[in-house]
């Protein structure tokens, strides 16, 4: 294969990917207006059924425009040499590879930032505002901004340079060192992500006593859950919409409420959702996604280190100097066939892991409490009660509301 037919398969890759996932958005679009199933009956009233039609369609426009301005901007850059014109711009600055590497990134990762940063801001403080969902301040929303530019800096940029000398000190055989790294980088990650990260953008707070903090530690001993970090996340501070999690393992396992959750759903709600993500751990669904994880990323870096030093993925970019990062661009393109089959199956593992952790709550505690705290936190974020089965196979990493429900009541 010659460059410009590198070329044109990654185009015809970037074009097939948009217009697949165009047609399943449009096929989920085409549902908007579908009658409610039975069970679902009693989630929205008229009002707020017409509300969340009103806030899918909107959403749904804003989405097309989006995905077409994206997808324009990405052929014009390739069309019109784009990585050379930032490769050649880096190297003006400086010949080390790592730098440049890091400048080629930073140029491409702030532009793109920039050129998005108006539509995150309009979906925001328009469309959000506009359904009442919004509670996050320009003050906020442009702070944040900047705590993300900081963390990409600090860990892309370390992350990248290790790899990148770990290339220059042991060629082909970089991809073991660099998995390794990633290895140590994620449990990490998973352990103190909420002691180090979370803090950065949100206020944690321990469970204060009283009678949702002993409804949870009642549950927690009786199915033989340890459990001493019960924390409660500010996440009214950006939006109305709730949420919970787990996070962590062994001694740094933690549950983190949002403010939110806490407002929208009584006590035994709560511990009926919080049976779930306990259930998730009790049936070892963290561990083992960290082991797929990790076997797919040590994969791909492996397929990485076989075409990575070939001036033809460099050359189909029409830049002239072979060069990691370029081949790094190239290669993620033509991996990402690989990486979409690879998402199916993690897709399909996750649904079948929430009706595990599902059942696991309703055998621990009690099913009916979890039903309606579904239905309540589907309604207060005007979810899509009729998604079309493919979009469902293809992009839920949940089961449907309707789908879940019957698995409870089974």
């Amino acid at each position: 294969m010659n460059q410009t037919n590198l070329f044109y398969t990654i185009i015809s890759i970037l074009l097939f990917d948009f217009l697949f996932y165009s047609y399943l958005t449009f096929l989920n679009n085409k549902r908007f207006d579908d009658k409610i199933p039975e069970k679902l009956a009693d989630v929205y009233d008229e009002e707020a059924y017409k509300k969340s039609q009103a806030y899918k369609k909107e959403n749904a426009k804003f989405s097309r425009m989006t995905s077409l301005f994206s997808i324009s901007l990405t052929m014009l850059f390739f069309f019109l040499e784009g990585f050379k014109f930032v490769d050649d711009l880096a190297r003006n600055y400086t010949n080390n590879p790592i730098l440049v590497a890091l400048l080629f990134f930073g140029i491409i990762l702030l532009g793109s930032d920039i050129l998005t940063t108006p539509f995150s801001y309009y979906q925001t403080f328009v469309i959000e505002e506009k359904f009442g969902f919004n509670k996050s301040t320009k003050k906020i929303f442009w702070t944040d901004k900047l705590k993300g530019w900081l963390m990409s800096i600090i860990l892309g940029g370390g992350i990248l340079s290790i790899i990148m000398l770990f290339y220059k000190y042991s060629g082909a055989d970089f991809w073991i060192y660099t998995w390794v790294l990633i290895a140590v980088f994620t449990v990490f990650m998973n352990l103190f992500y909420a002691k180090l990260i979370v803090p950065i953008f949100n206020k944690q707070t321990p469970l204060g006593e009283g009678e949702l903090k002993t409804a949870i530690e009642n549950y927690a001993q009786k199915v033989g859950f340890t459990l001493q970090n019960i924390f409660v996340i500010d996440g009214s501070k950006r939006s109305t919409k709730a949420n919970a999690y787990f996070s962590g393992f062994g001694s740094q396992k933690r549950i983190t409420l949002y403010d939110t959750l806490i407002n929208d759903l009584e006590t035994e709600e709560i511990v009926a959702v919080l049976a779930h993500e306990v259930g998730h751990y009790k049936r070892k669904h963290i561990i083992f996604n960290l082991i797929v994880s990790l076997l797919l990323t040590g994969f791909m870096l492996y397929l990485v280190s076989l075409f990575i030093s070939s001036p033809l993925l460099s050359s189909a970019l029409s830049v002239s100097i072979p060069s990691f990062h370029i081949g790094l661009i190239a290669f993620g393109i033509l991996y990402s066939p690989i990486s979409e089959i690879t998402g199916l199956f993690m897709n399909y593992v996750s649904r079948k892991f929430e009706y595990q952790a599902d059942d696991y709550a309703k055998n621990t505690f009690d099913g009916r409490y979890l039903v309606s705290s579904l239905k309540k936190l589907s309604k207060n974020s005007l979810s899509n009660l009729t998604p079309h089965p493919a979009y469902v196979f293809v992009q839920y990493s949940h089961p449907t509301l309707l789908q879940r429900i019957e698995n409870l009541e089974s």
